[in-house]
């Protein structure tokens, strides 16, 4: 019996972390701090266990994407859409590009990086709520610019994407979007279609462990679906300083 949980003790971590990212992810977000790191150690190579981390939690951002389709702006659909597609090709072909062990040497720095974005985007996320019910005129953003703003947050997102979210928001909310439905259905929209760009390369490019990415893929939505029956109940604040300081754990552990 020990010798059987020994040989596969890293499907029961799998399938744990991919719980626990499952209900960060339906509460606040943070998931990969979570699933990232247990593909790394049960032994999935660097480069591969970020590509088969990002399918495995993808279908979640889909589904949140369909929830929220009533609330988009039809007028950036096109800019935030092409920068998405651009970003998030480009951010995962330079991820495949990448030696293992740079990647690896870059790890902490993204996960602290994320973890700093977590952290700052509750002040960010009071101000944009202040700022949308404050009466404005409405006015029609600069596309080219806008485009060019959220390039790089794309691109990211297509790299590692953990906390790129607030990125866009604060982005659109600087161009002029200023309603707060508006501002986060346009982000998920931006993170679900830059991180389907992304799965689409890592998965053509062979870069998934089918066998790990459909164990986590399942159970992270069956974390999701348990997250979601008690976000409403927890303290928001409380919610992003777990995240925050899972993050900050685990970069300093990688470093």
């Amino acid at each position: 019996m020990l010798s059987s949980f020994s040989t596969h003790w890293h499907y029961v971590w799998l399938v744990f972390a991919s719980l626990i990212a499952g209900v960060m992810n339906a509460m606040a977000g943070g998931g990969s701090f979570v699933s990232f790191p247990a593909m790394l150690a049960i032994g999935v190579a660097p480069i591969q266990a970020n590509a088969t981390n990002t399918v495995a939690l993808w279908p979640g951002q889909l589904t949140s994407v369909a929830a929220l389709r009533g609330d988009l702006r039809r007028d950036l659909l096109p800019v935030v859409c092409a920068a998405s597609i651009l970003g998030g090709v480009s951010g995962a072909i330079v991820l495949l590009n990448t030696r293992q062990i740079t990647f690896l040497r870059i790890v902490p720095w993204l996960l602290l990086v994320a973890s700093l974005l977590f952290g700052i985007s509750g002040p960010v996320s009071r101000w944009l709520r202040a700022r949308s019910a404050q009466p404005h005129v409405t006015k029609p953003p600069a596309m080219v610019p806008l485009f060019l703003v959220l390039l790089p947050v794309c691109f990211y997102i297509g790299y590692f994407g953990a906390g790129a979210g607030f990125l866009i928001m604060s982005a659109l909310a600087l161009f002029g979007v200023e309603e707060m439905n508006a501002l986060n259905s346009l982000k998920v929209l931006a993170a679900c279609l830059s991180n389907l760009c992304a799965v689409l390369t890592f998965v053509f490019s062979g870069a998934v462990i089918w066998h790990y990415c459909l164990i986590s893929m399942v159970f992270a939505g069956a974390g999701g679906y348990v997250g979601a029956q008690y976000a409403r109940r927890m303290n928001a604040n409380a919610l992003r300083t777990i995240v925050v300081v899972t993050g900050i754990a685990v970069a300093v552990y990688f470093f």
